[in-house]
């Protein structure tokens, strides 16, 4: 399938380029999302006539990143959940915890802009998670979990 970008896509490419990617992903992820179109004729055409107005609202979605990065510095969260004596979770501490630790911390993060690279966390400690608030900015927030007493 066929398609150009209307915004950059992390691993995929940037504004305005025609890339080919498989059905489902396009289906079901950049067509409803927005972030692309079809690369019909007039779908180009279209799109070079209003490549400045794209233009535009990818460096404003980059300048609102930036500036909530510059709010995440140095931001640390602590979760309180239930664990054993020896530290262990009974459960774990995902994305969605920790974006709710954020925002009620006063903090605008989303849960899927919480990554965790080697998935929940399953014990108590402190945990460095990357947030990723657009393709280009990413921020470090330290999580501690602790248990409950």
């Amino acid at each position: 399938m066929d398609l150009i970008l209307l915004e950059k896509v992390r691993g995929l490419g940037n504004l305005g380029d025609k890339v080919k990617v498989k059905p489902g992903y396009g289906r079901n992820y950049l067509l409803p999302q927005g972030k692309a179109v079809p690369a019909t004729a007039a779908n180009l055409e279209g799109f070079e006539k209003r490549r400045a107005e794209y233009e535009a609202k990818a460096n404003k979605q980059l300048a609102d990143a930036q500036a909530r990065q510059a709010k995440l510095a140095d931001v640390a969260v602590t979760i309180t959940v239930n664990a054993s004596p020896e530290g262990k979770l009974y459960g774990s501490v995902g994305p969605r915890e920790i974006s709710e630790a954020l925002q009620a911390a006063g903090h605008d993060v989303h849960k899927n802009e919480v990554i965790q690279g080697e998935g929940p966390i399953r014990a108590t400690g402190e945990f460095e998670v990357v947030i990723a608030l657009h393709a280009d900015v990413q921020s470090t927030v330290k999580v501690t979990v602790v248990g409950e007493k």
